[in-house]
C-alpha cells in the first residue's frame, strides 16, 4: 500500500472518537471473556466506560449481561467507535456498515491483510478507501487495539489489562507493534508508572503512528509519550508531530528498529553512501528533541524519570557517594552521557571538610558510611551541592545501606528539607532496598535506580529534554534567493552545478572553463598563483578516479603541459565521455576539510549532512544529518554533534575555523535542498574549506545527480 501524502491526511483532532468516545459497538462480540471478542467486553463492564456499550451479534440476545443486536444497522444510534472483532473476509463490507450507520471510527483486530501478501494487501487498500470514502478513522488491521485509562475505554484484547484496568497516568504509548506496545505497559506499571493511553497501529491502512503521536501531543492528560517503530510511511507528517511535541515541550522516547544503511557501492556520491537510513532518523531525532533509546530498560527508565516533569535546563551534574569506586563509575558514565560533572568551589569544599573530615569533597563527594550515622550530614552535604555547587541534577549512590527500613523515612524528610528551596532541581537514587520502601522513595519524588550508571543516564535524559525545551525560538530559515535557478533532469558538468549553487548562495572559489591550452593559460594568469586542473564532463562524477585533477599548477607553459596530461589521462581512462573542457580554479587557503552533502530520503524527502575528513569522509564517517530546510541556530547544533568538532576550535597550533560560516553554508544548502526537493537526488560539495575564524568557507567541487526519472 502506498503512503498516503500529508495534504491529503485527515487532522489529527479527527482521532478524538478514536481514542475518547462517549459510546461504542463491539462487532463479532462473544459471550466467552476469554476470546477476542469478548475480551473488551469484559474489560469495559470492569473498567467504568460510562456510555452505551452495543453487542453486535445475530446468534445472540444478551452478551456478557448486555442486550446485543442483530446487525449494525439495528443498533440504536450512531456509536462514535465500533471495535471490529470479525473474519478478514467480511471486515471491508463490515466497516462500510459502520460508516453508512455513522461511527467515526474503527478498531480492527482482524488479521489477514498486507502481511499476507497481495490479495491481503489489496483488501487492506479497500480498508483504507473506505475510512476515507466514509469519513470513518481505522487503526489496524491486524492491531492489539487502543486504551483510554482516562475514561475506561478499553478496545484491546490485551492480556496486560486482565489482571486489572489501566490505571490514568501522565505517559502514553503508540506503537506499532501491540506486542510491543502492551509490553511497554507491563513493565512501565510494574515500575509504578501508569500508562494513559495506548495505541497500537498494526499494519495502518488508515491511522499510522504519526498521527498517533500527532493526537497525543494535543491530548492534556498525557505528558510524556513513548513510541515504537519498525519503519515510517509518511515522514512529513511524523516531522510535523514532531515539531509540534518539542513546541509545546512534550518529551518523545522513541525507539526506532530496523537499522539499515544504504551500500556505499551503490552510491552516486558520498553523501548517498553515507545517508543509511538509520542516521537520517538520528538526524530527525535531534532536529526536534526525541530521546531516542536502543533497548527496553533505557525506554523504561527515561519514561520513569520523564513522567516527574521536572526538566532541568542545565549540563551540570552533582555526584554523592559512599563508595570512592562508585563514584569513578558514575562520573565515567557521566562523560560517556556528554554531561558535566564541575568541582565544588573551593568555599563549599572548605566546609565539607569541616562537616565530614575524612570525605573526598571535589566532585563526586564521597560522604562514607560516617555520614549514616548522622543523617543531617547528608543533609548539609546536599545543601551545599545545591545552594554552591549550582548542580542542576544530583545522583546519589547510597546502595543498602539507605534501603534499610530504619532509614528511608528519616532519609527521605532531611533529603526533601535540603531541596526546598530548589524545586526546579532533581535528585536520584541509586540504592537496593525492598519494592515497598522504593515506592516509599519514589512517592517521595526521588527515583530509585539499582545501578548507578543507570542512574546517571536518567538524570542525563531529563537534562537533555531541558536544555531543548529552554532553547530560544528558532530563527527562520534563509530565504531563497530572487531568481534562483532550477536543477534540470539532466547530470552537470562540475562548471554547471558550481555556478547553479554560486546563484543559492554557495561560495567557490575563483574558477574558469577553459576550452583549450591556451585559454587554460589565460584563465591561470587571471586567477593568479599556482591553480588546480580538473576536467570539465557531465559523464565523469569523481574526477580523481580518471586522473581527471591535477593540483598545484603554476606558470604558462606547466599550465598548457598539464592540460595536455589531463585530456591524455581522461581519454584513455574515460574514452566514451563527453568532455567539456578544462576547469582552471584557485588553490584555496588552509583550513579545516568537511563536506557538506543533500541526499533525498525516500521517508522524509531532502537531508542535508555535514561531516569531516573530505576525501576520506566515508572512511571518518563522522557525520550529522538534519532535515531540510532549517535555520544556522540548528545548523550550529548538527555542526557541533561531529565527534571531531573540536577540530573547528584549533588544534596543533591551528586557528579557530569560521564554524559561523559553515553554520550559514548549510543552512543555505538546505533551503536549496527543499525547494529543488522533487528535482535532486543528491548533492556533494566536498571538499568544503572551513578558513581561520572571519575568513569564510569555500566550496571547492560539487556534484548534482539530479532526478531523472
Amino acid at each position: 500500500m502506498s503512503a498516503p501524502s500529508s495534504q491529503d491526511r485527515p487532522d489529527v483532532d479527527t482521532l478524538r472518537a478514536l481514542v475518547s468516545p462517549r459510546s461504542i459497538a463491539v462487532i463479532g462480540a462473544s459471550d466467552d471473556p476469554t476470546r477476542i471478542g469478548g475480551r473488551p467486553l469484559g474489560y469495559m463492564l470492569r473498567s467504568g466506560f460510562q456510555g452505551p456499550i452495543w453487542p453486535v451479534n445475530p446468534k445472540r440476545e444478551t452478551i456478557q449481561g448486555l442486550p446485543a443486536f442483530a446487525s449494525v444497522d439495528a443498533l440504536p444510534a450512531a456509536p462514535d467507535a465500533v471495535i471490529v472483532a470479525v473474519p478478514a473476509a467480511v471486515v471491508p463490507e463490515t466497516l462500510e456498515a459502520c460508516a453508512a450507520k455513522g461511527a467515526k471510527a474503527a478498531v480492527v483486530f482482524s488479521s489477514g491483510f498486507a502481511e499476507m501478501g497481495d490479495e491481503g494487501r489489496q483488501a487492506q487498500d479497500r480498508i483504507r478507501a473506505i475510512a476515507r470514502a466514509g469519513g470513518i478513522r481505522v487503526l489496524g488491521p491486524n492491531c492489539l487495539g487502543v486504551f483510554n485509562a482516562h475514561n475506561g475505554w478499553i478496545a484491546t484484547f490485551s492480556s496486560s489489562v486482565e489482571r486489572e484496568p489501566p490505571a490514568p497516568g501522565p505517559v502514553a504509548v503508540a506503537s506499532q507493534s501491540g506486542a510491543y506496545g502492551s509490553h511497554a505497559f507491563a513493565l512501565l506499571r510494574a515500575r509504578g508508572v501508569d500508562t494513559g493511553i495506548m495505541i497500537t497501529t498494526g499494519n495502518e491502512a488508515d491511522v499510522d503512528l504519526a498521527d498517533a503521536i500527532g493526537y497525543l501531543v494535543r491530548d492534556e492528560a498525557t505528558r510524556v509519550i513513548v513510541a515504537y517503530a519498525e519503519g515510517i510511511r509518511d515522514g512529513d507528517a511524523l516531522r510535523a508531530a514532531l515539531a509540534e511535541a518539542a513546541a509545546a515541550c512534550k518529551p518523545v522516547i522513541f525507539m526506532k528498529v530496523g537499522r539499515s544503511q544504504v551500500g556505499a557501492a551503490a552510491a552516486a556520491s558520498h553523501t548517498a553512501a553515507l545517508a543509511g537510513s538509520d542516521r537520517v532518523y538520528d538526524g530527525l531525532f535531534a532536529q526536534y528533541g526525541v530521546m531516542r533509546v536502543d533497548s527496553t530498560d533505557q525506554l523504561l527508565d527515561a519514561a520513569q524519570i520523564a513522567s516527574r516533569g521536572l526538566f532541568p535546563d542545565g549540563d551540570r551534574l552533582g555526584l554523592v557517594t559512599i563508595s570512592g569506586g562508585v563514584g569513578v563509575q558514575m562520573a565515567d558514565a557521566a562523560e560517556d552521557c556528554g554531561l558535566s560533572v564541575p568541582e565544588m568551589p573551593a568555599d563549599a569544599q572548605r566546609e565539607l571538610k569541616e562537616l565530614l573530615p575524612f570525605a573526598a569533597v571535589r566532585n563526586p563527594v564521597d560522604v562514607t558510611a560516617q555520614a549514616f550515622n548522622d543523617l543531617t550530614l547528608i543533609g548539609k552535604n546536599l545543601t551545599l551541592m545545591l545552594e554552591k555547587g549550582g548542580y542542576d541534577v544530583v545522583v546519589a549512590f547510597f546502595t543498602v545501606v539507605a534501603g534499610a527500613k530504619a532509614i528511608a523515612g528519616p532519609l527521605i524528610e532531611i533529603l526533601t528539607e535540603a531541596r526546598a528551596s530548589y524545586p526546579d532541581r532533581a535528585m536520584i537514587l541509586s540504592l537496593v532496598a525492598t519494592p515497598e520502601i522504593v515506592r516509599q522513595y519514589e512517592d517521595a519524588g526521588y527515583p530509585v535506580y539499582e545501578d548507578p550508571t543507570r542512574a546517571v543516564a536518567a538524570a542525563a535524559s531529563v537534562m537533555r529534554f531541558g536544555r531543548f525545551f529552554a532553547r530560544p525560538a528558532e530563527p527562520a530559515p534563509p530565504a531563497v534567493p530572487a531568481g534562483a535557478p532550477a536543477v534540470p533532469a539532466v547530470m552537470l558538468a562540475e562548471h554547471e552545478a558550481t555556478d547553479l549553487l554560486e546563484a543559492w548562495g554557495v561560495p567557490f572559489v575563483a574558477r574558469r572553463l577553459a576550452k583549450t591550452a591556451d585559454e587554460a593559460a589565460a584563465a591561470a594568469a587571471a586567477i593568479g598563483g599556482r591553480v588546480v586542473l580538473k576536467i570539465a564532463s557531465a559523464d565523469i562524477q569523481h574526477k580523481t578516479e580518471v586522473g581527471g585533477v591535477i593540483v598545484g599548477v603554476e606558470g604558462n607553459d606547466a599550465v598548457r603541459a598539464a592540460h595536455a596530461r589531463l585530456l591524455d589521462r581522461v581519454g584513455s581512462a574515460a574514452p566514451a565521455a563527453r568532455l567539456d573542457g578544462v576547469i582552471v580554479a584557485a588553490m584555496a587557503p588552509d583550513g579545516v576539510e568537511a563536506v557538506v552533502g543533500v541526499q533525498r530520503d525516500p521517508t522524509f524527502g531532502p537531508v542535508v549532512m555535514v561531516g569531516l575528513g573530505g576525501v576520506l569522509v566515508e572512511v571518518l564517517e563522522d557525520v550529522a544529518f538534519r532535515l531540510a530546510p532549517f535555520g544556522v541556530a540548528e545548523a550550529r547544533r548538527m555542526i557541533a554533534s561531529l565527534k571531531g568538532a573540536k577540530v573547528f576550535e584549533g588544534v596543533r597550533g591551528a586557528p579557530p575555523a569560521d564554524v559561523e560560516a559553515l553554520a550559514g553554508l548549510l543552512a543555505r544548502v538546505s533551503v536549496f535542498a527543499a525547494a529543488e526537493a522533487g528535482r535532486i537526488e543528491s548533492v556533494d560539495l566536498n571538499p568544503v574549506r572551513v578558513l581561520p575564524k572571519g575568513q569564510g568557507v569555500v566550496a571547492l567541487d560539487a556534484l548534482i545527480v539530479p532526478v531523472t526519472g
